[in-house]
């Protein structure tokens, strides 16, 4: 496998996440969705539907972490590299005291990432994969060849509060930024672990009860369970509207 580009180190200063918590880095998650708060078709066959506008707006939101998160469907069923994207947004990165590409983090629970994934073709910078302990080792053995690191965080599900602890003490991540799917969503809403969310709203309808939206999984069973957020800013570009939402 070869080398991955080495990590520039950056400063210890006060940054926290999922509120006060220290050990943690601050999770922003950044999605596109259409007007019917879908993030793909039924068939998965069409997820990627923002104007170049949001594709910028992505760009930008790497260049401002030190990690990007996505979970495995969204990793097998796009040819994505999860990388800064252009010289100008390493160069500010870079000026921001970052490393020129983004550590990339790829969820997969159950281990059924597949190997031959895009991403993996694309050796700038280093890929850790996520699971849970229940993946079999010929699987673990699979991603272990293709992977800069594989690590295990709970039994049958992803300890995601220990994972993140792991990144930043290991890592140095302070400011890690979540791209989908919905189930990884989910889970980290779940264990009140984003810190902020941007939404694209795109002029969409895609329909369907079997289409994916941004948080997926179990859901809550009620309202009082639901977790907060609050509206930050909103901005119309063209015929998208660029929402921020904040913990309440």
């Amino acid at each position: 496998m070869p080398p991955a580009t080495p990590r520039k180190a950056r400063p210890a200063t006060p940054h926290t996440g999922a509120g006060t918590d220290v050990t943690l880095p601050r999770v922003t998650m950044n999605m596109a969705m259409t007007a019917d708060g879908k993030i793909a078709t039924a068939s998965g066959g069409l997820s990627s539907f923002g104007s170049p506008r949001d594709h910028q707006e992505l760009l930008r939101l790497r260049s401002l972490a030190d990690g990007i998160m996505a979970g495995a469907r969204t990793v097998d069923q796009q040819p994505v590299t999860m990388g800064s994207g252009s010289e100008k947004f390493r160069r500010a990165r870079v000026r921001a005291g970052r490393s020129p590409e983004p550590l990339r983090i790829i969820v997969s629970g159950s281990g059924s990432l597949n190997p031959e994934a895009e991403v993996f073709k694309n050796r700038f910078s280093p890929i850790i994969v996520l699971t849970s302990g229940n993946v079999p080792d010929r699987r673990r053995k699979m991603l272990q060849a293709v992977a800069d690191d594989v690590r295990s965080f709970g039994t049958s599900q992803i300890d995601f509060r220990a994972a993140l602890c792991w990144l930043r003490s290991a890592h140095g991540i302070r400011d890690l930024l979540c791209e989908g799917g919905g189930e990884l969503n989910d889970a980290l809403f779940a264990a009140g672990l984003v810190d902020e969310l941007h939404i694209t709203v795109c002029p969409f309808i895609f329909g369907g009860r079997k289409s994916p939206t941004i948080a997926e999984g179990a859901g809550v069973p009620r309202l009082a369970l639901a977790r907060n957020f609050k509206l930050q800013s909103i901005r119309r570009v063209g015929l998208e509207h660029f929402l921020v939402y904040g913990k309440d």
